[in-house]
């Protein structure tokens, strides 16, 4: 079924140096093959790296400067850049503004959102 929201109707995840909305996934779609996320890191931000054992991430700048560290390398992020982040790779990314660093993931398969950092906060009301 064709279904349309707007970032202030999904889920929130307060994760480690971001705010991850959840736009469209198994959990508010009917959506069984991906999960499409936005993510809001406030200038400054650096967050420990983090892998993906079981999810590629496409990734799209919309909006500020910074960069994705991997063992492989680092990318230099800034609005119209995309990444492929292959499962198990690890990464962390950093925002160095001026002002946020803001962009769309992808994850395929479905990705539970924060199962794969130490200290996920799920939104109030998720089970």
């Amino acid at each position: 079924m064709l279904k349309a929201l707007k970032r202030e109707e999904v889920p929130v995840y307060h994760l480690p140096g971001r705010d991850w909305f959840l736009c469209i996934g198994p959990e508010n779609t009917d959506a069984k093959n991906a999960t499409l996320g936005v993510a809001v890191f406030p200038e400054g931000s650096a967050p420990p790296g983090h892998v993906h054992p079981a999810e590629e991430e496409l990734i799209y700048i919309v909006a500020g400067h910074g960069q994705l560290v991997t063992p492989e390398g680092t990318v230099v992020l800034s609005p119209g850049t995309s990444v492929y982040v292959p499962m198990g790779l690890h990464h962390a990314t950093v925002s160095e503004g001026p002002g946020p660093l803001e962009l769309v993931s992808v994850f395929s398969p479905p990705v539970v959102p924060g199962s794969y950092e130490a200290k996920a906060q799920p939104p109030k009301g998720a089970p």
